[in-house]
């Protein structure tokens, strides 16, 4: 008897209903990432005849029963683009050509020409353009009489598209080469292509993810998104601790795809998509097996390979400042995937996920300067689970520079479920540089002994950790470098050095 695992919360259903039926005409923003009108109050800054909105950092809520309107209409919106030194006219004279269309521009503003001017919309219009990619900088200037109001936005785009080039060498294939192709802003609409091709002398791997966002301006169309990868990595469900018949550690391979449709409703995105994954489980010579030395099953179909047919739905709400180093705000996503049983190991089931982040301005150190890395508390909480049968290769692996950092990666647990929490007080140094204190907390709730073959529990997974430690932020031409310098609650000491921040 097949039984199907179907655990979807009701707020999920009724927002697939929704995006199916289509809704109301709503304001859409960058990278499948909602937005809302942020409610803090803008520092004016007097320069050159217009007021400038500088950043947020320490700005006060607006109570919102008492916002004040203004009588004066937007009479005029114009859009400039600037160039690296800020200079709005190249060597000719002639304006900055900017590659995102000035028409897409405003079709994401809420305030727009005819409407009765509003501080809240100006600044949750300007912190909207901010959260995409594809903008480096964005500030507004305004014209103003006792009547009407003209906006002036200038935009400084971000270097698109870019070729990136790399290699380096693993435990797993030795040296490889690896390149990339990305692009945030495709026919000046902000459409997205990220690709990136690693070759080494044992296996070719590959990531490929083009996104048509949902506009706002077209209500009628949905946004989609179509993604391609194979990929082989040590596994981290199945670790060192206990290897294979032959010595070898186990490798785990997937390779897949998935179509989605993008949506937008108010403050919230939504994706619903089909997806596909082949898991395989191998040794070192990429030779399928089936159990590991202790002749526990590594897969639930019993032949070292499963797949996954699933059909998922995520809603997230975007409330940060801006996408990139975010100095206030926050990001919540909810995602429910169900398993489809078809093919390898007829697998049935239903993954829960809640991913929160938070970040709050301080100014402990009190100097108040705008730099590269603003002082700020960053917390994130994660919980997941899964309900009904799923491959071991596909638990929740605890530990890890993404995790909790002074643990090797799913070294803490191989649970059914988990909670993570994380704290990072992170301020300046200099204006390109940043410091990070941290500290990680996770467990599996005792989940361990529910994943088929019990591979945490064998290994000796704590099924519950902490780390805590420093680490330091640089900001650089190729994005952000960060080293964090980890100790976990067992001893363990770990340094590693990636891209990007932890959330």
């Amino acid at each position: 008897m097949v039984k199907l695992y179907l655990c979807v919360s009701p707020i999920a259903v009724v927002a697939i209903a929704i995006m199916l039926i289509g809704g109301q005409n709503l304001e859409a923003i960058a990278n499948s990432q909602s937005s809302i009108e942020d409610k803090a109050e803008p520092t004016l800054q007097i320069e050159a005849g217009y007021a400038k909105y500088g950043n947020y950092i320490g700005s006060t809520p607006i109570d919102s029963q008492s916002v004040e309107f203004s009588q004066r209409i937007v009479k005029d919106i114009e859009i400039r683009f600037t160039n690296n030194k800020d200079q709005l006219l190249d060597d000719k004279g002639q304006p900055i050509k900017g590659r995102t269309q000035k028409d897409f521009i405003i079709s994401l503003l809420k305030l727009k020409p005819g409407q009765v001017f509003r501080e809240d919309l100006l600044e949750a219009d300007l912190q909207r353009l901010r959260r995409l990619e594809s903008f480096n900088e964005v500030n507004v200037y305004r014209q103003e009489d006792d009547k009407s109001v003209n906006l002036i936005y200038e935009i400084k785009e971000r270097g698109f598209p870019s070729l990136i080039f790399g290699g380096g060498s693993n435990e797993d294939v030795g040296l490889y080469g690896r390149v990339g192709y990305k692009d945030e802003n495709i026919s000046g609409l902000n459409d997205k292509l990220d690709t990136t091709v690693q070759i080494s002398g044992k296996d070719v791997q590959f990531n490929g993810q083009f996104t048509s966002r949902y506009r706002s301006e077209e209500p009628n169309r949905l946004g989609y998104s179509i993604r391609g990868f194979r990929s082989r990595n040590i596994s981290g469900t199945f670790n060192e601790d206990i290897k294979l018949s032959n010595g070898d550690r186990v490798r785990e391979g997937r390779f897949g795809g998935s179509v989605g449709l993008l949506r937008d409703f108010d403050e919230w995105n939504t994706a619903l998509s089909l997806n596909y994954t082949r898991i395989s489980l191998r040794d070192q010579a990429y030779d399928v097996v089936q159990v590991d030395r202790l002749g526990s099953p590594l897969s639930v179909s019993g032949t070292g390979i499963d797949d996954l047919f699933t059909l998922s739905f995520a809603v997230s709400r975007d409330q940060r400042d801006r996408r990139d180093n975010p100095t206030q705000g926050s990001i919540l996503t909810l995602s429910t995937e169900q398993a489809i049983p078809i093919g390898l190991g007829n697998i049935s089931s239903n993954r829960l996920q809640g991913d929160y982040i938070q970040y709050l301005p301080v100014g402990w150190i009190g100097n108040g300067r705008a730099t590269d890395n603003p002082e700020m508390l960053a917390i994130n909480l994660q919980i997941g689970t899964t309900i009904g049968d799923f491959p071991p290769a596909d638990a929740f692996n605890i530990g890890g520079l993404d995790s909790v950092r002074g643990y090797g990666y799913g070294k803490v647990a191989s649970g059914r479920s988990y909670g993570l929490a994380s704290v990072e007080y992170r301020f300046p140094i200099f204006q390109s540089i940043g410091g990070v204190l941290f500290t990680d907390l996770a467990s599996d709730f005792g989940s361990g002994k529910t994943v088929l073959g019990e591979p945490g529990v064998l290994r000796d997974k704590p099924g519950s950790g902490f780390g805590y430690g420093l680490g330091l932020r640089v900001n650089s031409t190729f994005g952000l470098i960060r080293g964090d310098l980890g100790i976990s609650n067992q001893g363990e000491v770990r340094f590693e050095v990636t891209t990007g921040q932890r959330f």
